[in-house]
């Protein structure tokens, strides 16, 4: 490995110069980082000498993720530590175990790989992975709004490759959202992978059960409804409907269920139903061979919800004109995706067209039917500034219970409630 001695950053042997700040790079034994008293464990060696610090990755509430050099294996890694006060919470301490535990026997080239949980010197724990170069989901999302949909094709793709190890041994993430898909740049595309799974659902025979009021979720834009409502069967197809969430996203620019607060937001997935993508996507073009997928993807009623994130990528990939299946497209270069679906794309557009008639005007009747629904009244409104609710998780690192979580608890009764009135009503 060698090293920058200007930020600190650190790249394989190969390397000669700093693409950042274009000093010249030394073997990383020969670097050592400038000590920082505002944080002690900069330029420290941690875990009995074997990790050394060379800076800060990213910081949350809970903890914060560190760039250090593995001195016994001559590798980069990284390393999120809990905070020290945060190390004290027994339950904060078995999640952050059970992560290492899940994802280190998962072992898929789609999932983030840790080595190691380890106890620091600082009396705090930490969780040793391997190091990525890239960005999450949501830093892209944030800077281009949008992405072409060959790249999300492809991107969800590799996830269903990955969440199928962990669904397989009946294993739900329960946390899919943009935060926790990292994309590693590649000559052929994104390389995915999943982040983070201490929030973890195991329906497994005589698993371990962690559910603990107060354990931070994330942003409830991507929950299932059986998921908002704590139901006790949720299983893998609540990870389906968070994958079509972030696929709905990626090429319409907006998420399906919107608003200011988490109750407002978890109202609206239990009460309303997602705008069609080619009319939430109308001025990028969004194809209505779409509107299918996402309506049978984010079904309320998993029974009915499609049954496997595999079938989402391949219903998905469909949708744009190509042919073959999600493992496939998965490996196939970006660029020979966005041919194929250059090519097949009018076709998939013609044969809806021609499947489903003559177009009909049915927003009168949409209209008036919102107007009636009970839950029309308190429907969750977007955000005044365009901007989704914050999150609660930074470079896969809690930052502490969310905002919305006392009052979603002092809200569930009135939920369900308005679920049951809505129901009635429409029956």
């Amino acid at each position: 490995m060698k090293a920058c001695g200007a930020c600190y950053r650190l790249y394989a042997d190969e390397g000669g110069f700093c693409p950042v700040d274009g000093t010249r790079l030394d073997p990383a034994a020969e670097v050592t980082p400038p000590s920082n008293p505002a944080d002690p464990r900069v330029g420290a060696t941690l875990c009995n000498g074997r990790y050394r610090v060379f800076r800060v990755v990213a910081d949350g509430g809970m903890g914060r993720v560190y760039q250090a050099f593995d001195l016994a294996q001559q590798r980069t890694v990284a390393l999120k530590i809990l905070h020290p006060e945060v190390a004290t919470d027994g339950i904060a301490v078995e999640r952050f175990k059970r992560e290492f535990e899940l994802s280190s026997s998962l072992g898929h080239e789609h999932i983030v790989e840790v080595y190691a949980f380890e106890r620091t010197e600082d009396q705090s724990y930490a969780l040793v992975m391997e190091y990525l170069e890239g960005e999450e989901l949501r830093t892209l999302l944030k800077r281009e709004k949008t992405i072409p949909p060959a790249r999300v094709v492809r991107m969800i793709s590799q996830i269903a490759l990955g969440l199928e190890p962990p669904h397989r041994r009946h294993i739900v993430h329960r946390d899919l959202k943009p935060d926790n898909i990292f994309l590693v740049g590649s000559r052929e595309g994104d390389r995915v992978k999943i982040l983070d799974f201490g929030s973890v659902r195991d329906n497994s025979q005589g698993a371990k059960k962690l559910t603990v009021m107060g354990t931070t979720i994330g942003s409830p834009f991507y929950m299932a409804p059986e998921q908002a409502q704590g139901l006790e069967a949720l299983d893998h197809r609540a990870d389906v409907w968070s994958v079509a969430a972030i696929a709905y996203e990626s090429l319409t620019g907006t998420v399906p269920f919107r608003g200011t607060t988490g109750p407002a937001i978890l109202l609206a997935i239990l009460t309303k139903e997602p705008t069609p993508p080619s009319e939430a996507g109308a001025a990028l073009r969004v194809p209505a061979t779409l509107d299918p997928v996402m309506e049978e993807a984010l079904a309320k009623n998993p029974e009915i919800r499609l049954p496997t994130v595999g079938a989402l990528a391949d219903r998905l990939g469909a949708a744009y004109g190509l042919t073959g299946d999600h493992r496939e497209w998965a490996k196939v270069p970006l660029g020979e995706i966005e041919n194929r679906i250059r090519n097949g794309l009018p076709g998939a557009i013609e044969a809806r067209s021609a499947s489903i008639g003559p177009a009909q005007n049915l927003g009168a009747m949409d209209a008036a039917f919102a107007a009636a629904s009970p839950g029309a009244a308190v429907a969750a409104a977007p955000s005044p500034s365009g901007a989704p609710f914050s999150e609660d998780l930074v470079m896969g690192v809690p930052s502490g219970p969310p905002r919305w979580l006392v009052p979603v608890v002092a809200l569930v009764a009135v939920i369900i409630g308005m679920v049951i009135a809505v129901v009635a009503t429409r029956g």
